[in-house]
């Protein structure tokens, strides 16, 4: 007996896909003033200063759990994998409210969830400290145990993190024969040249900005050709023109944005096409169609302050999605967005 095609809904669960990296909280503070105002030339070696601020807005981030979030709006319900602490249950609460499988986060028993914490004075100077806290933990994550408790992985996304883990996990999935995606992000800056070649070399996909792309090349010391060589996709995004993806000995995909209804706040739009894009992949959808529900989401991010403030009502999302992509390109989305 033949047996039916797959529903969207089971054709999004045939596909696991975990997200590994940083989750965090944000603490951004306003000063009135100037921060210049308050600092006295001779005396810069014992600065002793507080700012009486007016305005706090506290954030959901992490780059894991940006992407996680955005998955989990699309339907395609990704495994959140990384580190937090006791104080993780609100948070925890609202990302399984919309949908991401957060099972596989470890939770540290003295450390509290990595937070930023930034003042903005008058002129946009900013002072800032990271507390990574317990995402030092995330490299004594096993995947093989995530692995185990969904009934395996198709793909496992290892973005900026504490740098052992996301060593660990770029090996552990090469060991087990498991595909992964390169994205270091923000770590690229502190890594060496013999880290970012471990974490690539034979990397499904890489991810990176256009200058993230520059840094990768100048240094690891190889080309744009080499790399090519080595990871089947290098996805990068090209900010206001949209992304490309390149493929050894393939033909170059150029994607462009949707327009955008207004420019709020650029924070997590990096996240957010990685969530549309590993969501395309997730539903079988061409590289092309992956790459526009990507730059779909992370017009809507763009458009909304904080990371995970959006969204997504359907409707509206497949309106926009039609008029910048077309007709054929939204009807082969809307199948699986339902």
């Amino acid at each position: 007996m033949n047996r039916q095609p797959a529903s969207p809904q089971e054709r999004v669960h045939a596909v696991r896909i975990a997200v590994t990296g940083s989750i965090a909280t944000d603490h951004l503070m306003t000063f009135p003033g100037r921060f210049s105002d308050q600092l006295v030339a001779d005396q810069l070696h014992t600065v002793s200063l507080s700012f009486l601020v007016d305005q706090l807005d506290v954030r959901r981030g992490g780059v894991a759990a940006n992407i996680a979030f955005g998955m989990g709006q699309l339907g395609t319900r990704p495994v959140l994998v990384g580190a937090a602490g006791s104080d993780f249950d609100e948070y925890r609460a609202w990302l399984d409210r919309h949908g991401v499988d957060t099972d596989s986060v470890r939770i540290s028993e003295t450390l509290h969830t990595a937070r930023f914490v930034c003042t903005t004075d008058a002129d946009h100077n900013q002072i800032g400290s990271f507390y990574t806290g317990a995402m030092s933990e995330a490299r004594l994550i096993e995947l093989k145990t995530v692995a185990d408790r969904v009934g395996g992985l198709d793909l496992v996304s290892i973005g900026a993190d504490d740098p052992e883990a996301m060593l660990r996990h770029t090996e552990e999935c090469r060991a087990r024969s498991i595909p992964f995606a390169a994205d270091f992000s923000q770590q690229i800056a502190r890594m060496n040249g013999d880290e970012i070649r471990i974490l690539l070399d034979g990397a499904t996909y890489l991810f990176s900005n256009e200058y993230e792309k520059g840094l990768i090349e100048t240094k690891t010391g190889w080309s744009d050709a080499e790399i090519l060589d080595r990871v089947g996709h290098r996805v990068t995004t090209l900010g206001a023109r949209g992304v490309r993806i390149e493929r050894a000995g393939g033909e170059t995909i150029e994607v462009g944005v949707p327009d955008e209804e207004r420019k709020a706040d650029p924070t997590g739009v990096g996240d957010a096409f990685r969530a549309g894009f590993l969501s395309g992949l997730a539903w079988g959808v061409s590289l092309e169609r992956a790459a526009q529900v990507g730059c779909m989401l992370a017009t809507l991010v763009i458009e909304t302050v904080g990371t995970q403030e959006y969204q997504l009502r359907r409707g509206h999302f497949m309106e926009r999605f039609t008029k910048a992509y077309g007709d054929e390109a939204a009807g082969e989305v809307q199948a699986h967005l339902g």
